[in-house]
């Protein structure tokens, strides 16, 4: 009995998918990102969803109207599916650690707080969600890191697990529209 629990937890441990990497390895990375600056405003991003064997099993686009206050950054995020599925979510980050590149984040299906740490052009954000699965919902681990690059675009790649087993990759292509923007902040 002990043995089979003992293969187990390592069989769960070997299969866990731990990244090594760590947000200082970024420290010297440009364009310096900062989450506050970048989410300021509209952005448009486009994401694809990957089952654990690379097959692509859904699509999205989402608009993020993003406010700073200076204290806390609000992100609302609507989704529109490639199945027809608008879904909204609305995060509310805020500094929180023992540096000012640590913040932490809430959101309606997160249990518990979201850790996350800004170092060079990189932010990685790890937390436990809630997500709709099949009709009802399930405990998974999020493991985000979002990278900044030269022209603007944010490229996130977030690594789903359960039990420490991966089980999806999402992957997001974040674009600030500066014309959006624009016509965004006329309007408001």
């Amino acid at each position: 009995m002990f043995r089979r629990l003992f293969v187990l937890a390592g069989l769960c441990l070997a299969l866990s998918g731990c990244t090594n990497m760590k947000p200082e390895q970024f420290a010297n990375q440009k364009p310096a990102l900062a989450l506050e600056e970048y989410f300021d405003g509209h952005t448009r991003a486009y994401g694809i969803v990957e089952d654990r064997f690379g097959n692509v099993r859904r699509t999205f686009t989402v608009d993020i109207k993003g406010e700073w206050d200076g204290k806390v950054l609000i992100l609302t995020e609507d989704f529109v599916w490639n199945d027809g599925e608008l879904e909204q979510r609305i995060w509310r980050l805020t500094r929180d650690g023992p540096t000012p590149n640590d913040w932490t984040g809430t959101t309606a299906d997160a249990i518990g707080p979201a850790k996350g740490r800004v170092s060079g052009n990189a932010y990685n954000m790890v937390y436990d969600f809630n997500l709709k699965m099949d009709g009802s919902r399930t405990k998974v681990r999020f493991d985000d890191w979002m990278f900044l690059m030269p022209d603007g675009v944010l490229l996130n790649r977030a690594t789903m697990s359960k039990f420490g087993i991966h089980l999806a990759t999402v992957t997001i292509a974040f674009k600030k529209d500066v014309a959006v923007r624009e016509a965004v902040k006329a309007a408001e």
